[in-house]
């Protein structure tokens, strides 16, 4: 029986879709459910993609959701929970909300960096010296509180940044803060600097896990599994040069990627890597926030895993997928 780990980057709204249809592709191919994950590693958009599947939600009802389509009777079970706790709120912005700078977010950061420079990553440098946002994390929290009365008894990790001091920041996992529930963990990791307000959890500052890393799968590196697979809608798989707005984040995203999927392959794992191809973006977009957008994403999404999985490079770590745990019916 194969030990899969699961790692869903970044990557908005957008990035949900992605994933959505990432992880359809994955049951369709392979037979593999993502809720039989050994450990999840969610960042931003990827934390309420983990949280979603350890609540129960399999990927083929996370991929129908994102489409309209009609979904498993679990699946319509879970999701009307948390859709009914949303109602009294307002939909989530597609983009910033204008406002004047009334300085940084966390100057004594800046004065930290300053004082020891080789501690300091250019992401939580840049959280720090924006502006905080104004919209609120409850938009992304409510409706996943009615769907948690605990922390999950399967590892569900989520990714956020201590503001204040730079720090990656990882709720689940042994030796991080245990005052906080999933709902407000995802809220930290969703909270986007400048975008959405930051989330205190026990008097500490929490923004977006990508901040420091859009995938953060390096934390994966070492643990017992037979491979690793990572969903990252950040980056951008090995094509041709493209001319776009977006292109040197992915670029960067992808060499961040690449280094993370090293190190876990040094110690003996392989990954299984899904990243948006040239047809994926045309579809994706620059606007990571555009709902508009979700349900073509999951179904390129959909499109490109299956041919991913197809390849001839694939093969092994396909054959390892199919030797996992049958997906529950």
């Amino acid at each position: 029986m194969s030990r899969i780990g699961l790692v869903l980057g970044a990557g908005g709204a957008v990035g949900h879709a992605f994933h959505a249809g990432v992880l359809a592709g994955l049951a369709e191919v392979t037979g593999w459910d993502g809720r039989d994950a050994e450990v999840i590693v969610g960042t931003s958009a990827g934390s309420v993609v983990g949280a979603l599947l350890r609540a129960g939600l399999s990927g083929p009802d996370l991929a129908a959701h994102s489409t309209e389509v009609a979904m498993s009777e679990e699946g319509r079970r879970i999701t009307a929970r948390g859709d009914a706790a949303r109602n009294d709120q307002p939909p989530i912005p597609t983009r910033p909300q204008r406002r004047a700078f009334r300085g940084a977010s966390a100057p004594s950061a800046l004065v930290r960096a300053a004082l020891q420079p080789w501690n300091a990553r250019p992401g939580a440098l840049a959280a720090a010296a924006l502006p905080e946002g104004r919209v609120p994390t409850e938009l992304v929290a409510s409706g996943l509180r009615p769907l948690f009365t605990k922390w999950p008894d399967r590892p569900l990790w989520i990714v956020a940044v201590d503001l204040e001091r730079g720090r990656r920041v990882t709720f689940g996992r042994e030796g991080a803060p245990t005052s906080t529930d999933v709902a407000s963990a995802v809220a930290a990791s969703c909270a986007i600097p400048a975008f959405f307000a930051p989330v205190s959890i026990g008097g500490v500052r929490y923004v977006d896990g990508g901040v420091h890393s859009p995938t953060n799968a390096d934390l994966v590196s070492g643990l017992n599994l037979d491979l690793v697979v990572i969903s990252s809608p950040m980056s951008v798989a090995r094509t041709n040069p493209r001319f776009a707005p977006d292109q040197p984040a992915r670029r960067l995203a992808r060499f961040r990627l690449v280094r993370e999927v090293a190190r876990i392959r040094r110690t003996g794992i392989p990954a299984l890597t899904f990243q948006p191809t040239d047809a994926d973006l045309a579809v994706m977009g620059l606007n990571a926030m555009d709902p508009d957008r979700r349900a073509d994403v999951t179904r390129r999404a959909l499109e490109s895993t299956r041919l991913r999985l197809a390849r001839p490079d694939a093969s092994e770590r396909v054959s390892i997928l199919a030797s996992a745990p049958t997906p529950r019916s």
